[in-house]
């Protein structure tokens, strides 16, 4: 066999791999369960995705997906709070959760053999968590100090919260994932149990599993184990549109810090159909033009060349439950401002506007794209994670290839074509940070554990 018959022959092989790898079945209870089978480590990821996250939420509980994560670690009925982790640990593995504005999820990084221990554990707390109001009231304790490190203390953080909260006046992306404090302060355990039992469901669940397993064996443990949790009902879900901006907002945060601070949000489309949407792939290439990596417009010109600003930024993530933005943010240099910066990053957009983008350009981010790619692929979590937060967004993990694909059919006219088409002033909003003066004799808070 030559050798371009030979590496025909490779690629055919792994086209076939991809095709049929991951693997996908359904319970009866309607929990779905995803497998990638990956045999290069003797390690397995295990995961189970719920799709309620801080937009479910409704005003005077915000926080609750959050501080239910918290609470999943306080043990069930057979497992004393605390020693899920144990388990975790003396197999030789780790595990943590997070929450998001559309999904929470559980995961644990352990030794293949392991597996069907981290199945058992996890079906159980899905259906016989253990929720005292001993236990939430110390928990919600770490989730407020929580609050007060990442978010009270942080003036960065406090400009993104306002930038939401005035960016989105009707849709549920303007509350905080961490809660606001008077939410945290009023809430009780009954809050918590409620979140528990409308959205805990296998119905409302699937499991992801990646590494050195047998689809098949995973599927049967999975029968075993979370097929005997019984789905319930679902709360129902409306739609949640925000209405039409029709002018700029402009809002302003003072916070004891020693720079200024500017973020900038424009409404924009979101990712519908993955084969018949072309904006949304549009816009990841335009932030990948600002901000993509150190030769990108913004920190070359801005940064380096014109040294308007210390730090500058873009972003896009089509790829949500609910509403989009575009977002681009950053310091002004010593002796600049904050106006100043602002009428550089316009700049930037204007001039995609008026001249579109050049041919090394789209190859560079393109190629950036496979690399990216490439680099996930060397790692199961990663793996995880993409297949995870594609399906907890709402689309299936067979058409993420498909979206890879779209994003390098992306051409410069519709880079352009978005450019000019979605950031004038009516979808814009504003936040500045306004320094206020450091007291440098308060001494820093020792800090507490915080899980993730």
């Amino acid at each position: 066999m030559d050798m371009t018959r030979a590496l025909l022959f490779v690629a055919l092989l792994a086209a076939g791999n991809v095709l049929a790898n991951p693997f996908e079945m359904q319970l009866a209870n309607g929990m779905r369960v995803i497998v990638k089978e990956d045999h290069r480590a003797p390690t397995a990821v295990h995961m189970v995705w719920y799709r309620a996250g801080a937009m479910d939420e409704t005003d005077g509980t915000s926080g609750v997906a959050h501080v239910l994560e918290h609470m999943m670690f306080k043990g069930t009925q057979k497992v004393k709070g605390g020693e899920f982790n144990r388990v975790v640990a003396n197999a030789g593995g780790r595990d943590n959760a997070f929450t998001s504005l559309d999904y929470t999820a559980y995961f644990q990084i352990v030794p293949k053999a392991a597996l069907p221990k981290m199945m058992e554990l996890e079906a159980d707390r899905m259906a016989n968590l253990r929720l005292t109001a001993g236990d939430f009231a110390s928990e919600l304790k770490v989730v407020m100090e929580e609050r007060r490190l990442r978010t009270d203390d942080n003036p960065q953080a406090l400009v993104w919260e306002a930038l939401n909260a005035t960016a989105w006046r009707a849709h549920p992306y303007r509350r905080p994932i961490i809660g606001w404090m008077d939410d945290l302060e009023n809430m009780t355990w009954q809050d918590a149990r409620a979140w528990y039992k409308h959205w805990y469901v296998p119905n409302n669940a699937y499991l992801l599993v990646v590494g050195d397993v047998d689809h098949q064996r995973v599927f049967r443990d999975a029968e075993r184990t979370y097929g005997r949790v019984k789905p319930r009902a679902l709360p129902a879900r409306k739609p949640q549109h925000e209405p039409e901006q029709t002018g700029i907002k402009r809002v302003t945060v003072k916070a004891p810090a020693k720079l200024p601070y500017l973020a900038m949000a424009w409404k924009v489309p979101r990712l519908n159909d993955v084969e018949q949407d072309r904006e949304p792939y549009a816009l990841e290439v335009l932030a990948g033009v600002l901000d993509g990596n150190d030769a990108a417009r913004l920190s070359k010109s801005l940064v380096r060349s014109r040294k308007i600003a210390q730090s500058a930024g873009a972003g896009y993530d089509g790829t949500v439950r609910g509403e989009a933005s575009f977002v681009l943010d950053g310091q002004p240099a010593e002796g600049r401002t904050v106006a100043e910066l602002e009428t550089a990053l316009r700049g930037e957009l204007q001039r995609v506007a008026d001249e579109g983008v050049t041919a090394d350009e789209l190859a560079r981010i393109k190629t950036q794209i496979i690399a990216n790619e490439v680099y996930k692929r060397d790692s199961m979590m990663a793996q995880a994670m993409e297949i995870g937060r594609f399906e907890a967004s709402g689309y299936h993990w067979r058409a993420y290839d498909k979206l890879l694909e779209k994003l390098r059919a992306v051409t410069a006219e519709e880079v352009q074509a978005v450019a000019k088409k979605y950031f004038g002033d009516d979808t814009l909003t504003v936040a500045v940070l306004d320094p206020q003066p450091v007291d440098e004799t308060t001494p820093k808070k020792s800090g507490v554990a915080i899980r993730h």
